[in-house]
């Protein structure tokens, strides 16, 4: 992994450094009838997942890197898989990095500066 780029979790927070920039919080919050998850960044909610056939999310509104955007959109897609399924934080951990592989962003995998990952 790059110094310059990844992903650092806190909690149900997470940030992603693009450029040796740090993007974040984004969050989630379960909607007011918990049949939802309501999608954050800065605490400011930017979309919502109702169903696998209802979802809106837009960050337009932020200025984002695509990048960044790309990251978080695969991050918190995982995130509700692994809510839907009821995953272990491990076993969300292992979807997140194979995902990010999947998709050709495996140098956002574990914290910048972080060398202990190196390939």
């Amino acid at each position: 992994m790059s110094a310059s780029h990844g992903i650092h979790f806190k909690g149900s927070k997470f940030w992603v450094f693009h450029r040796r920039r740090e993007y974040g919080p984004f969050d989630y919050e379960w909607s007011k009838d918990f049949c939802g998850v309501e999608l954050m960044f800065q605490n400011t909610k930017f979309g919502e997942y109702c169903s696998g056939e209802e979802l809106f999310a837009d960050l337009s509104q932020f200025k984002l890197p695509k990048r960044v955007v790309e990251v978080s959109s695969i991050v918190l897609g995982c995130i509700i898989i692994s809510l839907q399924q009821g995953m272990t934080e491990a076993e969300r951990a292992d979807l997140i990095a194979q995902r990010l592989k999947d998709m050709g962003y495996e140098k956002y995998l574990g914290k910048p500066g972080d060398c202990s990952s190196a390939a």
